[in-house]
């Protein structure tokens, strides 16, 4: 599963009900259509089993960068894409990723409780956190609108707005989610543990130790 904007429910407050998220490009739960559909594509553009298309997917020498990288690497072979691991050092990454130097790069993405912040940074045109230099106006308006919209009902149908024209203009696919654990000892009071936000309860001004 990917999703866009944000994280699908129960854990995302903003996200699509999964009969409409189903009827966006490629996110039909039927994998073996959609990889069908794939490779009919790849078919039509003169790729094969015996032509695959060879490419390097680019990604940090980093494990929680190069391990996906692997399995998104297994996934393009069952469409017809034959690709290479491409580790780069850190310290190169982020350059070449800004210069747009690959042909495929996985990165990781953040994401918050509120989906208005991570639109600006990652899909609006000119934001230095763009880096595929994705720039679509009808968007930019969308993601504007939406910010001003006070109300939740109204602002959700803003905010599926841009989740399909995102999905039809394949910009930044999610190719999965990273679930982790906060552990904290029977000692320590005060602590809030979020279920949908890395960024929320970061301070620890009310955080104690009961000993």
């Amino acid at each position: 599963m990917r999703s866009q904007v944000h994280n699908c429910p129960p854990g995302g407050l903003w996200g699509m009900a999964p009969d409409q998220l189903k009827q966006l490009p490629s996110y039909d739960p039927d994998v073996a259509k959609n990889r069908a559909q794939a490779r009919q594509i790849m078919e039509k553009l003169g790729y094969g089993p015996n032509n695959p298309l060879k490419i390097k997917v680019s990604a940090s020498d980093i494990s929680f960068y190069r391990d996906p990288a692997v399995i998104l690497i297994d996934q393009l072979k069952q469409v017809d894409v034959e690709a290479e691991l491409e580790s780069i050092d850190g310290t190169r990454y982020y350059p070449k990723i800004m210069r747009q130097e690959y042909t495929v790069g996985l990165n990781l993405q953040t994401s918050g409780p509120d989906p208005d912040p991570i639109l600006d940074l990652f899909y609006g045109c000119g934001s230095s956190l763009n880096w595929d230099h994705y720039c679509n106006k009808e968007v930019d308006a969308l993601i504007t609108a939406q910010s001003m919209e006070g109300d939740v009902a109204r602002r959700k149908q803003i905010l599926w707005q841009i989740e399909r024209k995102l999905a039809e203009d394949d910009t930044r696919p999610i190719i999965f989610y990273a679930g982790r654990g906060t552990c904290t000892g029977r000692n320590v009071k005060g602590t809030i543990v979020n279920t949908n936000s890395i960024f929320e309860a970061a301070r620890r001004e009310d955080v104690w130790l009961d000993r």
